[in-house]
């Protein structure tokens, strides 16, 4: 059974930085991208960055420049830098992992950024 644990969330301030990680455990073949999205209160869940086989990113326009994805295919795990924090980019932060055919998400951790 396929487990995506996250960790690295947490309170910080405006300008602060925190750094995500998602580490898999199972089995898991022929992934097509790795990433991360968030979910704020009343909003609906939305990409923030995503790597792709090849190594090509995605980063919504909200976080270029601040934050980056990276991964380490060895151990299955995927990151998120975040630097200059701000106050909106307070969310749930979810670790997904597409492959072909499934879609695998982690349960989610907080990130709090205060003003």
């Amino acid at each position: 059974q396929v487990k995506l644990v996250e960790s690295g969330g947490g309170l910080v301030q405006a300008g602060g930085s925190l750094r995500l990680s998602c580490a898999a455990s199972g089995s898991i073949f022929s992934i097509a991208s790795m990433g991360w999205y968030r979910q704020a209160p009343g909003k609906q869940r939305e990409l923030v960055a995503r790597i792709i086989s090849g190594g090509m990113t995605n980063y919504a326009d909200s976080v270029k420049g601040r934050f980056t994805i990276s991964r380490d295919n060895a151990k299955i795990t995927v990151y998120l830098q975040m630097n200059s924090l701000k106050p909106e980019d307070t969310a749930v932060y979810y670790c997904n992992i597409a492959t072909i055919p499934y879609v695998y998400w982690g349960q989610g951790t907080q990130v709090t950024v205060s003003s």
